[in-house]
């Protein structure tokens, strides 16, 4: 099936650039991109930038009230789109799967729906009235990932549409053809040329993010990319929100229960296949629990289904594409070869499709490329640690600080510990629980703004004091 490369000003307008998108699962097509190209892109752009003074100038709760719609256009549709996500992405449909990522794209629509764009008055006496207002961009370029295509698009979308900007999403040329369907499915709710979307290669990146009409750019990726679309933005000085890689530590403490853990621990390295940028991805555990911790996950992973995200039974899938399956299995025999101890996987088997083994890496220690890399897989390194200042130090030792975690019943000291943890959020017992009325951003290379409730809101306007 061939699948037109965008949708602007409510129309679908096919490219002539062939794009396979392939199932990671077996290797097999979904279907056929028809990419468009620069030209299409300032088309989409002119029709953002059109629609933009009609759509400001919509009453607050009327584009709120359209945002309700959008989250019932994604109710309805959901267990399509969770189908044609399975097969582009390759995580299952079950567990905390595509069903899951729609669910939770409907829930931050509407919570998104839910919020009011704040008017101060700052004086208001016989001498002055000073008011300060929030006022939209105008063209927000929404550039999301291949990891969770759909949940990342309503981060950026809904936010920049309560605001009263416009947008145009370019989605993963990896995996493009959930999030074109869902921004076509939402045209019903929106006014043409509100939201319009492009997809391609990469070489459309660099014409929206340095783009004379484009006000600001929200980008999800990687470090690289990101300082790519800042020197990109640099010379038109766009608003962004980037939100970056991750190398995210849990900490245990000495007094917690490994198997009470072992669930929490597992689920928040491995959600997605470990292909989540606020994954767990370093592991440090103190030495008088280590074994019983590593055991712990041993025995949890051994339960964990992994296959075709269509069976209903799987419960983790594939690495979504060869290139990160490579980086997987490279950094994981390179610990190997360092003197890492492989508790289970470690290797891949026979078949077809982008398949890893959940990997449980003991004896890992800093040094290691896969402890002091990002690996954005199913491997997560332990490390056994006696010192808990050398432990939080070597947490933050890294160049990024997305998030962080704290294992312990004891909270009050947790949250000490917490402080400490040199990364944007901090979770205590459990890790990636994200919420949408929580900030989420990150620090140092991680990037910087945030999104989420009132604090992402507040990301996609700008501030106009008025002084009577």
């Amino acid at each position: 099936m061939q699948y037109p490369g965008a949708v602007i000003d409510g129309e679908l307008i096919a490219g002539n650039s062939m794009i396979r998108i392939a199932n990671p699962a077996t290797g097999g097509m979904v279907g056929e991109l028809m990419g468009v190209g620069p030209d299409v892109a300032e088309k989409a752009i002119a029709a953002a930038r059109s629609a933009f003074p009609g759509w400001a100038a919509t009453d607050e709760s009327d584009r709120a009230a359209r945002l309700v719609i959008c989250a019932e256009i994604i109710e309805t549709n959901a267990e399509d789109l969770a189908h044609l996500l399975t097969m582009e992405q390759g995580k299952p449909l079950a567990g905390l799967g595509s069903r899951f990522e729609l669910g939770g794209a409907a829930e931050w629509t509407r919570h998104t729906s839910s919020l009011t764009i704040p008017h101060d008055i700052i004086q208001d006496d016989d001498e002055a009235y000073i008011s300060v207002a929030r006022r939209p961009l105008g063209v927000v370029v929404s550039i999301t990932p291949w990891n969770w295509p759909l949940m990342i698009a309503i981060w950026h979308i809904m936010p920049a549409l309560l605001a009263g900007n416009t947008i145009v999403i370019k989605p993963s040329p990896l995996t493009p053809l959930s999030t074109l369907r869902l921004v076509e499915l939402l045209q019903t709710a929106l006014p043409p040329g509100v939201l319009n979307l492009v997809a391609g290669d990469d070489s459309l990146g660099p014409l929206l993010t340095a783009h004379p009409d484009v006000a600001k750019v929200a980008f999800t990726g990687s470090c690289a990319t990101g300082a790519k679309v800042m020197q990109s933005a640099a010379p038109t000085l766009k608003r962004l929100t980037l939100e970056l890689g991750g190398n995210d530590a849990g900490i245990v403490l000495p007094d917690a229960d490994p198997e009470q853990i072992a669930e929490g621990l597992f689920w928040g390295a491995f959600i997605n296949n470990g292909q989540t940028c606020a994954a767990l991805k370093r592991l440090f555990v103190h030495d008088a629990i280590y074994d019983a911790v590593c055991d712990a996950l041993v025995r949890f992973a051994s339960t964990v289904p992994v296959g075709n995200g269509l069976d209903e039974t799987s419960m983790l899938g594939p690495i979504q594409n060869p290139r990160q399956l490579e980086v997987v299995g490279r950094l994981v025999q390179s610990a190997k070869a360092d003197g890492a101890r492989i508790l289970t996987g470690g290797a891949r088997h026979g078949g077809p499709g982008n398949f890893y083994p959940i990997t449980l890496v003991a004896d890992a220690s800093p040094g290691m490329a896969l402890v002091d890399e990002e690996q954005f897989g199913p491997a997560l390194p332990i490390i056994r640690y006696t010192s808990l200042d050398d432990a939080i130090s070597s947490a933050n030792s890294v160049s990024v600080g997305l998030g962080g975690s704290v294992w312990s019943p004891d909270r009050l000291k947790a949250r000490a510990i917490a402080q400490r943890l040199e990364c944007g959020s901090v979770w205590i017992n459990r890790h990636g629980a994200l919420r949408p009325d929580t900030p989420f951003g990150g620090v140092k290379s991680s990037g910087f703004g945030v999104e989420f409730g009132d604090f992402g809101l507040a990301e996609f306007v700008s501030l106009q004091a008025i002084h009577d």
